[in-house]
């Protein structure tokens, strides 16, 4: 059978847009890594238009479409104006339907999805996980290295666990302060929420300092990225749905995200929701209204008194956000407005950190690899704090910092402004939740 079904197929004029020029090749992690044509963008494209002239489906070619973090710098460097972002979604939803993964590969996965997307199964997690971080069994357990030779995977997904404070829930309504200048939305996210929700709570009183009303819908569910970015059509569709759902119920005039990933899929709705009779025009209007964090605070323009912050810090470009949604400029602007911040550039920004979603489980060692090379280049700038806006990049860090033996800080862009703000010490920005931890020097063997 030829790779590809006749549902939404890799556009064979897409393909043909690719000249090969190999602008691509030194912004692609896989290919930086490894060297191979076919784990470049090109080289994959190349794989498509066999599929598209009905060569089958291959182990082989899996496994190389399994291999793209789906970063998209690719994108933002072909001079061409290669969508490879829409190629290798539909080609990762052709895999999900027409590819027989191996028995551990679906329980991996299955796996996976039962949990991430979920954030009250997450919320179920916490409190063995905070058991298992007080009595130090986490650490007991990576000395030991028998997770990381039985289940790389599962030993990839504990190291990445962030130390676990407590849980404040945002409140469902923030009032603006001073004079109301717009009612928007937040999503809380899933692992955001559970594991990181001083960034959410952050987020919510940049916002409302900033003049805004902030809603968070108590019904909003997973924004469907993780699914929509493995080829999870269906699945991906259902969440996106009901996120429409609830936030046309709430009534706001933007939808604001402080997670980069989720912000790129809830833009494309509009795509992922174009055959649905009921919500196309809804998707379109809903993606219309999605706003990152950054983006909003640049839209309005801010009114809210910045107090002196005295740090440098290392701004880390998540992938979603620069390359997938072209937000570079905003973020670097919000934090040089800070009195006594210094903002220093991180060496080949361009090149994924490794985290990528659900990669770096899914491929612990290529993900180490980056991690450890991005890890490198930011303890390079000599920064006090290094800061993002993607709760995997900074998980990702973070564990390859500290497996490097080396500390710095880590904080969203909301902490950063939001203690700016509020006129509070330096020291606060570095996260409780990602501080403090040790990896043993062997762990990654």
């Amino acid at each position: 059978m030829p790779a590809f079904d006749d549902h939404h197929p890799p556009s064979a004029a897409l393909v043909d847009d690719c000249v090969h020029c190999g602008f691509c090749l030194t912004t692609c992690p896989t290919y930086s890594l490894w060297g191979e044509e076919m784990d470049s963008p090109r080289g994959r494209i190349q794989l498509i238009k066999q599929g598209l002239e009905g060569e089958p489906m291959t182990d082989s070619m899996v496994t190389h479409f399994d291999a793209c973090l789906g970063c998209m710098a690719c994108v933002t460097a072909c001079p061409s104006g290669v969508q490879y972002d829409r190629l290798i979604e539909r080609t990762r939803a052709q895999v999900e339907r027409n590819h027989r993964r191996t028995l551990s590969e679906r329980a991996l996965r299955g796996f996976i999805f039962a949990l991430f997307p979920h954030p009250r199964r997450l919320r179920a997690l916490r409190g063995p996980l905070r058991v298992t971080q007080k009595l130090h069994l986490d650490r007991a357990l990576r000395r030991t290295r028998l997770l990381s030779k039985v289940a790389p995977s599962l030993a990839a997904m504990e190291a990445l666990t962030p130390r676990l404070g407590s849980f404040d829930a945002v409140p469902e309504r923030t009032a603006a302060v001073g004079t109301r200048r717009a009612v928007v939305g937040m999503l809380t996210g899933c692992v955001q929420r559970e594991f990181f929700p001083d960034v959410n709570a952050a987020t919510a009183r940049v916002l409302a300092a900033e003049g805004c009303d902030v809603i968070v819908p108590k019904r909003q569910g997973c924004c469907g990225a993780l699914s929509a970015h493995s080829g999870r059509e269906p699945e991906a569709q259902r969440y996106a749905r009901a996120l429409i759902d609830a936030f046309d119920e709430s009534g706001v005039e933007f939808v604001v995200v402080n997670s980069a990933g989720c912000g790129s899929s809830m833009k494309e709705y509009v795509e992922l929701l174009r055959d649905d009779p009921v919500y196309a025009a809804r998707a379109e209007m809903f993606s219309a209204r999605v706003r990152d964090f950054s983006e909003i605070l640049a839209e309005l323009g801010t009114v809210a008194t910045r107090h002196p912050l005295e740090v440098t810090i290392a701004y880390h470009d998540a992938c979603h956000l620069a390359h997938a949604q072209g937000i570079r400029d905003q973020p670097r602007a919000l934090l040089k407005a800070i009195p006594g911040l210094a903002l220093r550039e991180i060496a080949d920004p361009e090149i994924c950190c490794g985290s990528a979603g659900i990669y770096s489980i899914l491929n612990p060692e290529p993900a180490r690899q980056l991690g450890d090379g991005k890890a490198t280049s930011i303890l390079a700038t000599g920064a006090e704090l290094l800061v993002t806006a993607n709760p995997g990049c900074m998980m990702q860090v973070a564990t390859s910092v500290q497996r490097l033996g080396r500390q710095i800080g880590l904080a969203h862009t909301a902490q950063v402004l939001d203690a700016s703000i509020r006129g509070l010490a330096v020291s606060s920005l570095v996260d409780p939740q990602l501080a403090n931890r040790r990896f043993p020097s062997d762990s990654h063997d």
